[in-house]
């Protein structure tokens, strides 16, 4: 059920449980959060760097989003070397505490493939209370738009918005 033994989701299966776990959220009233998480710049360390130091940071990401993560959560590969975590049954500042652990952590790591340089991450996230109606597409959109902007706006950061609410 993994995406080429990584012990992530592939993009079918991430989208798949996503949908249904929206679905469940949306019946039974419970929140849930998506964050989309990218290495800010990483092209430009694959280039200098090569290949395979590029599969090393984001082998090393997938590590720290599996520890960071509950048993409960889904993480999955989505296209450009970005990744989908779903956390149901988490409120927005629940979430905020793990997105910013993930990003120091991100922050923290220290490899030899990349000569000292530092990594950052961005993180984009969108949620839906409980009892809220909301469309699946338009949460997944709206946290993809929200790591768009934190990594335009200089990366190394999280952001978070409602489907309805302003950046």
């Amino acid at each position: 059920m993994t995406d080429s033994g990584s012990g992530i989701l592939s993009l079918a299966q991430i989208q798949h449980l996503m949908r249904v776990e929206f679905s469940r959220a949306q019946r039974y009233g419970y929140p849930i959060v998506c964050l989309v998480a990218a290495v800010d710049g990483l092209g430009l360390l694959r280039d200098e760097f090569g290949y395979e130091a590029k599969e090393t940071v984001l082998d090393e990401l997938v590590g720290l989003l599996q520890d960071g993560t509950r048993g409960s959560d889904f993480i999955g590969r989505l296209p450009d070397d970005r990744f989908l975590i779903v956390v149901p049954h988490s409120r927005p500042e629940e979430v905020e505490t793990l997105a910013h652990r993930l990003v120091e952590g991100v922050r923290q790591l220290e490899l030899s493939e990349l000569g000292g340089r530092q990594i950052t991450l961005s993180i984009g996230g969108s949620g839906m209370s409980e009892g809220e109606i909301l469309f699946f597409d338009d949460l997944l959109r709206t946290a993809q738009e929200c790591q768009t902007t934190a990594s335009v706006d200089g990366g190394d950061r999280y952001l978070y918005r409602t489907p309805q609410g302003a950046l």
